[in-house]
């Protein structure tokens, strides 16, 4: 297949050195500063009517009071409770809320509400967690500081304290590998594109399909960074940074041809020189150079800001032998080597390897592998699949290690409705509790960042609760306080009631993530429908009785209060619900073409026929996403093309564009991980998944037509030609691909009601 071609000015990576690293000059005495900023940035109305003030005290505790009328005292004894605590009085008494898609803390009543009997508040858990390594290529990607921002700010909020922090990785490596002889050809040929990072720090995969990785980008992306640690430490936050992994470009083995460098494993269909990373193992002292290097260059750049590196070595990547010894030898070298370049080192490691190979992973294995660090409090794992797969429990609490219990949810920023509210409370509470529990923290851990609020905020929550959450009455203080308006309609309450009860009340472990339509996936007459796993496509629950009565009742609400029409969110979450909606009923009319067509007396014409209200389904999808900002793929085209800085350089822009449409497409050259990524946005639905639908009953209405048999290699081929092509393509360009919304969402919305429900 054709991939995109590019001359990028010739590789050589000049590295941009300004001499900065993370300062907090100018910063006030108790070091709330950060806390203050916020408000003026999201109250801007109220940013002399909260008084923030350090008090003694272990762990992170508010509490919030009044001081006279129209202002509000927060006490906290870490900047991180603060900004809880200042969260905690706007939801409670102020009826406002933040979203992942924005927010109205800004329409909080003046005066301020009284608080009345003073409040307090406290995490359960030392550490609140967020981001998964992937969520760097899946969400953020190509975000802008203002996209970071907000995200910061919303994390803040609800209680965050320990983030990952990715960005920027690239440009500290480079220098490393530079330092011990490898040229910048050595390295472009190690580097991934944008988009797809996250799996080359994972060691999963080496190289790039789409043009060699630019110095603009890792300039870039290392400024960035600069700014994201900043804010970070300002919110009081303790980044997780990365680390040297041991995943180095071939041509090391050539320089260093004593070197213990082994070969990792082929990763999902990958050709071999995209994969089998080359690993160098931590026991030889090379490992432990670089690691030394890479830590002080890091620390140069960002300050001292933390103790705690994240490092993964075997994610979804075997290692190259199961001897414990060995294994035992792996890790201790590992940790030692963080120990040696920082004396104060946490290593920070994903526990999703222990799940997703548990064939090689035995208990032996994970002993011996996490007791080569024997510092108690040197290492922590995130139990990553934990409403689901938690493996906390089968390795005895992790051998004593500290963890943390983590929601995953969503894959590659699927968006399908699905959670299990039930759960996300009620289990960490359950696993803190346990008999001799390590666990000490509560996180995030989603692949994609992208809708289901209700279900990762309720976790958030908990972490500050000590006893379960009860469902019911969080449901209705949440919906209230989502939509910001005087007198709010009972049915709008009654609404989310039901989307608890139903959709965010799955207990089936077998197929617990967010739900994949099959409309985004390839179209073939079979193994479509009703799979399980961690890409289900199963609906677990009655549209009719789900769906439908909430979005209904959504509508109703509006009817009554008309001033609903004005709030983003509302208008959010009326589109998912139609979009869901129009995604469940494609189910429908999908299984109703393939029964004709396997009927031995259809004939073409019923081909087409029974193919039309699965075309249509599609065209209506794309029409209502299009009325509403947040389901927009030109927006994640136009985050990716903005880094190009200028309308000039029209060949870094279109190599960003190639990335962006190939993860959330082909995902690989030649469609390796096809539509794992996949979205139902405006755009996307309308130019890539129609066409591939409209392809295949085309395909099936002639064999019929014709008498020839089906030919799945045939069809694939076609679909992957397409696929390739499209990836191509540069937005706006082409019919249908409109940068902005357009429609109205009432009548779009109108007209799927009529049709649908």
């Amino acid at each position: 297949m054709k991939v995109l071609s590019l001359v990028l000015s010739a590789f050589v990576y000049t590295v941009v050195s300004d001499g900065l690293s993370i300062s907090r000059r100018g910063a006030s005495a108790d070091g709330l500063d950060g806390v203050r900023n916020l408000v003026k940035r999201k109250i801007p109305s109220h940013a002399d009517s909260f008084i923030f003030e350090k008090t003694n005290g272990t762990g992170d505790a508010f509490t919030i009071s009044d001081i006279k009328k129209g202002a509000i005292k927060v006490q906290c004894t870490t900047i991180s409770a603060c900004s809880r605590g200042l969260y905690t009085y706007l939801t409670q008494y102020g009826g406002v809320d933040i979203s992942w898609t924005g927010s109205n803390l800004h329409l909080i009543s003046s005066p301020l509400p009284q608080v009345g009997k003073s409040l307090k508040g406290e995490s359960i858990v030392p550490y609140r967690y967020h981001f998964n390594t992937v969520t760097f290529s899946y969400t953020t990607a190509f975000y802008h500081f203002d996209q970071w921002s907000d995200l910061l700010d919303w994390m803040a909020l609800k209680g965050t304290n320990l983030p990952l922090s990715w960005v920027g990785y690239e440009y500290i490596l480079l220098q490393v590998f530079r330092e011990v002889g490898l040229t910048d050809s050595d390295i472009s040929d190690f580097l991934s594109g944008p988009a797809f990072q996250a799996w080359n720090r994972f060691g999963n995969i080496q190289g790039n399909w789409g043009g060699a990785l630019p110095a603009q980008w890792i300039n870039d992306q290392f400024t960035l960074q600069k700014q994201i640690i900043q804010r970070m430490v300002e919110l009081g936050m303790t980044p997780v940074l990365p680390s040297f992994t041991g995943f180095v470009p071939r041509a090391l083995a050539k320089l260093y041809p004593n070197a213990s460098i082994v070969t990792g494993s082929q990763w999902s269909g990958f050709p071999t020189n995209l994969t089998q990373d080359q690993f160098l193992d931590p026991f030889d002292p090379l490992f432990s150079q670089i690691q030394t290097s890479f830590i002080k260059k890091q620390k140069q750049a960002y300050g001292d800001v933390s103790h705690i590196y994240t490092l993964d070595q075997y994610n979804e990547n075997e290692p190259f032998s199961g001897d414990l010894d060995y294994l035992r030898n792996v890790s201790s070298n590992t940790f030692n080597s963080l120990r040696a370049a920082d004396p104060k080192a946490i290593w920070m490691a994903q526990g999703w390897l222990f799940f997703s190979d548990s064939a090689f992973w035995n208990l032996d294995r994970i002993s011996a592998y996490l007791s080569g660090v024997t510092d108690p409090d040197g290492m922590i794992i995130l139990d990553l699949y934990s409403e689901a797969q938690p493996q906390w429990q089968r390795t005895q609490s992790y051998f004593g290690k500290t963890w943390i219990w983590c929601e995953l949810h969503d894959y590659g920023g699927n968006q399908g409705f699905e959670g299990n509210l039930i759960n996300v409370t009620a289990a960490p509470i359950a696993a803190l509790s346990s008999t001799g529990s390590s666990m000490k923290g509560i996180g995030l851990t989603m692949e994609g960042q992208e809708g289901n609020d209700i279900d990762y905020d309720i976790l958030l929550d908990q972490a500050w609760s000590s006893t379960s959450i009860d469902i019911p009455s969080y449901i209705a203080s949440w919906a209230a306080r989502r939509y910001v308006v005087k007198n709010l309609p009972s049915e709008a309450k009654q609404a989310w009631a039901i989307l608890g009860a139903t959709v965010y009340n799955n207990s089936d472990t077998n197929s617990q993530a967010t739900v994949k339509s099959i409309l985004e996936l390839a179209p073939a007459i079979s193994g479509l429908t009703g799979q399980g796993g961690h890409h289900p496509t199963k609906i677990f629950y009655d549209t009719n009785s789900s769906i439908v009565p909430a979005l209904n009742l959504l509508l109703q609400a509006s009817n009554k209060n008309p001033l609903l029409l004005n709030s983003p969110e509302f208008a959010h979450d009326v589109v998912d619900l139609g979009r869901q909606l129009l995604a469940n009923r494609f189910v429908d009319v999908y299984n109703t073409l393939i029964t004709i067509y396997n009927s031995p007396n259809s004939t073409s014409p019923d081909i087409t026929s029974a193919s039309k209200p699965l075309l249509t389904i599609l065209s209506d999808l794309d029409d209502l996403l299009y009325t509403n900002k947040d389901f927009l793929l030109s927006t994640w085209i136009k985050q990716a093309r903005d880094w190009a800085q200028s309308p000039k350089n029209a060949t870094y822009a279109a190599y960003l564009e190639y990335n962006a449409r190939n993860q959330v497409t082909l995902w690989g050259p030649t469609g390796q991980i096809n539509d794992y990524a996949s979205k139902q946005w405006a755009g996307l639905v309308g130019t890539y998944y129609l066409p591939r639908w409209q392809l295949f009953t085309t395909y099936l209405a002639d064999i019929k037509k014709n008498g020839t048999a089906y030919n799945a290699t045939d069809i694939s081929g076609q679909m992957l030609s397409f696929g390739g092509e499209w990836d191509l393509r540069v937005w706006g360009q082409g019919k249908g691909e409109g940068w902005d919304t357009k429609g109205s969402t009432w009548k779009v919305l109108g007209d799927v009601v009529k049709k649908y429900a």
